[in-house]
């Protein structure tokens, strides 16, 4: 049996592509639900739906990191996060003493930039809170910056002890 190859290229235009049309997905689905319910409800139902949906990631992240018997720090939960590279091109960097990441690249937000959804899409980012707290709720995930509220080409993030812990 032979195995089909295709160019990094090439797989980087299918994933961005498949990117693309989940990110008009989740606005549609969005859309529907303002309508529907009205700002503030429908908007409650997004938030709610897209926290159990990053629960469930961050909780899948834990369950990896745990079957190496690895510690659930904020190294292992980087190292074990499945974001496509392909489509989310960022790179580390620090920041008065903080590790951050900086995504320059995000065909998630590009699409809804296009389509003038900014704040709705903008919803679908505290994901990132929800998967940090499946992951350990000892941690928070933080949106420095980010390129959905600002004129920036970038978003920046961070992943913090909370305080107390």
């Amino acid at each position: 049996m032979s195995e089909e190859r295709i160019s990094k290229s090439e797989a980087t235009e299918q994933v961005v592509s498949m990117c693309r049309r989940l990110a008009e997905l989740y606005i549609s689905f969005a859309q529907t639900l303002v309508e529907e319910l009205g700002q503030e409800k429908g908007r409650e139902l997004i938030r709610r739906a897209i926290y159990r949906y990053g629960q469930g990631v961050g909780e899948r992240i834990r369950q990896k990191v745990e079957a190496q018997g690895l510690p659930l720090t904020i190294e292992n939960f980087r190292k074990f996060s499945d974001l496509p590279s392909l489509v989310f091109k960022g790179s580390p960097l620090v920041v008065e003493g903080e590790r951050r990441n900086r995504v320059y690249e995000c065909s998630l937000a590009s699409v809804w930039k296009e389509m003038g959804e900014e704040e709705l899409g903008r919803l679908y980012c505290y994901v990132d809170q929800a998967k940090i707290e499946g992951y350990n709720p000892q941690f928070e995930y933080v949106h420095v910056k980010t390129t959905l509220d600002s004129d920036l080409s970038f978003c920046e993030t961070a992943i913090r002890t909370k305080k107390g812990n």
